[in-house]
């Protein structure tokens, strides 16, 4: 996937609105803003833009999709570059594997079980960085 899909379907934007308009169960916490998973965004940017998605070409993810790239993997990656290179105002870190057997989420009425939970992988996990 080029950068020229993620500039042609303007997707930093349309992540970003779903990083800013996340919510805050716990708002002034010394926390900070809850953290999504890879998955998480990718489940909320299919419900938002699927004829991006579509255009994309990719399953928003998990076990057995029968790919090895997703939107999921898709977006973790183009946003860690970005974070990675100074480009945009999010943080990122990783949920751990250890004593962790399975993550599952919800998408269009099934569930989506992580394919990294019981690897040497971890989750991506990301947040607009505070002010």
């Amino acid at each position: 996937m080029s950068d020229s899909k993620w500039q042609q379907y303007d997707i930093e934007v349309k992540l970003m609105n779903i990083l800013r308009e996340t919510p805050d169960e716990a708002g002034g916490h010394h926390f900070g803003r809850p953290f999504l998973t890879a998955y998480q965004i990718a489940i909320e940017f299919a419900q938002r833009h699927p004829e991006v998605v579509t255009a994309l070409g990719h399953p928003v993810g998990g076990q057995g999709i029968g790919v090895h790239y997703s939107l999921a993997s898709y977006l973790a990656q183009q946003l860690s570059v970005r974070i990675r290179d100074g480009l945009i105002p999010v943080e990122g870190g990783f949920l751990s594997n250890k004593h962790l057997h399975a993550i599952a989420f919800d998408h269009n009425d099934e569930l989506i079980i992580s394919s990294l939970t019981n690897t040497q992988f971890t989750l991506s996990m990301y947040r607009l960085r505070e002010a």
